[in-house]
C-alpha cells in the first residue's frame, strides 16, 4: 500500500467576505486547480461576534456545492426556493447550487462563540446546471466512531466500513472530522488518485513518514497514494480530512459563480441582472 506524504502546505490567510465577516481562508481561488475538485475552504471560527455578525446577506451561486459544517453556534439561512432553517452546532448543510440559487446565511448573535467551516466543491460540466437541492444533516445522523484513540465523525464517504450520511454526490468526496488523543495514530485509506487534504484547527498533527508537522491553521495537500498516517506527537489534535475525485476541467470563476468558460460566466451575470438567474 503506497503511503501519501505532504506535497505542499498552506497557512490560513485572514480574509473579509460577505457583509464584513472576518474569517481565515485555508485555500481559495489562487490555488486553483491544485485542490481539484475543491475550490475553497474557509474557517469562520471566532469568539468575537463583531467578526461575523454581519453575516452573508442575499447572494447567488451557480455551478458549485457549498458545505457548511458547524461545531458551535448557529447560522440561519433562507433561499430563493422558499427554504428557511437553522444550521446548528454539530450539523451540516450540503447545498448544491447547480443551475442557480440565491440565499443568505446569517449567524445568530445569541449563539456564541461561532465555530465552523465552509467548503466549496466544484461541479463537473455535466452537473453544473442541475436543479438546486439541499442535504441538511443533523448531528445525530453523523456517525461518530471511536477507534484506538481516534474519534472520527464521518460526514461523507466512509471510514472503517462506516458510511457518512451525505450521499448522491458528484465527486465521491470523503469528509471526516478527527479528534486524535495524545500519542495516538490515525490511519485513513483513499482511492489512489483522489485529491486529499488535511486541515488542522487544534493542536499539532504529524503527517506521514518522515514525520512532517502541521500546526493549527495549516492545510496540507497530499501526494497521491492509498493511505495516510497522522499522529498526535505533542498532545491531542483535531483536524479535517477531505478527499475527492478530480474533475480535470477548465475553471472560470468570478465571485459566487464557477463555470467552465468566460462566456458561461458572462451569461450567468446577465441572467442575474435580468432576473432569470434562478431556473
Amino acid at each position: 500500500m503506497s503511503a501519501r506524504t505532504i506535497k505542499k502546505t498552506f497557512r490560513v490567510k485572514p480574509t473579509i467576505e460577505g457583509a464584513g465577516v472576518h474569517l481565515h481562508r485555508a485555500f481559495g481561488q489562487g490555488e486553483v486547480p491544485q485542490f481539484d475538485p475543491f475550490l475553497m475552504l474557509d474557517d469562520f471560527s471566532s469568539k468575537n461576534p463583531a467578526d461575523y455578525i454581519a453575516g452573508f446577506p442575499w447572494h447567488p451561486h451557480r455551478g458549485i456545492e457549498t458545505v457548511t459544517y458547524m461545531l458551535e453556534g448557529e447560522v440561519r439561512h433562507q433561499d430563493s426556493m422558499g427554504n428557511a432553517g437553522v444550521v446548528g452546532a454539530g450539523a451540516v448543510q450540503w447545498m448544491t447550487a447547480g443551475s442557480g440559487i440565491v440565499h443568505q446565511e446569517m449567524p445568530n448573535p445569541e449563539r456564541v462563540p461561532l465555530t465552523g467551516f465552509q467548503l466549496w466543491v466544484n461541479l463537473p460540466k455535466i452537473n453544473k446546471m442541475m436543479p438546486p437541492r439541499y442535504q441538511d444533516i443533523l448531528p445525530a445522523q453523523i456517525p461518530n466512531i471511536d477507534h484506538d484513540g481516534a474519534h472520527v465523525k464521518i460526514i461523507a464517504g466512509s471510514w472503517q466500513g462506516t458510511l457518512g450520511p451525505v450521499s448522491d454526490l458528484m465527486v465521491s468526496p470523503m469528509y471526516l472530522d478527527v479528534m486524535l488523543d495524545a500519542n495516538k495514530k490515525f490511519l485513513c485509506e483513499f482511492s489512489d488518485t483522489d485529491t486529499a487534504l488535511v486541515y488542522v484547527f487544534d493542536g499539532i498533527a504529524g503527517v506521514s513518514s518522515p514525520l512532517q508537522q502541521l500546526t493549527a491553521g495549516m492545510v496540507a495537500l497530499l501526494s497521491n497514494g492509498a493511505s495516510i498516517e497522522i499522529f498526535a506527537p505533542n498532545g491531542p489534535t483535531r483536524f479535517l480530512v477531505i478527499a475527492g475525485k478530480p474533475i480535470g476541467e477548465p475553471v472560470a470563476w468570478h465571485g459566487p459563480v464557477v463555470m467552465n468558460t468566460q462566456e458561461e460566466l458572462t451569461r450567468a451575470f446577465a441572467e442575474l441582472d435580468a432576473g432569470t438567474f434562478v431556473k
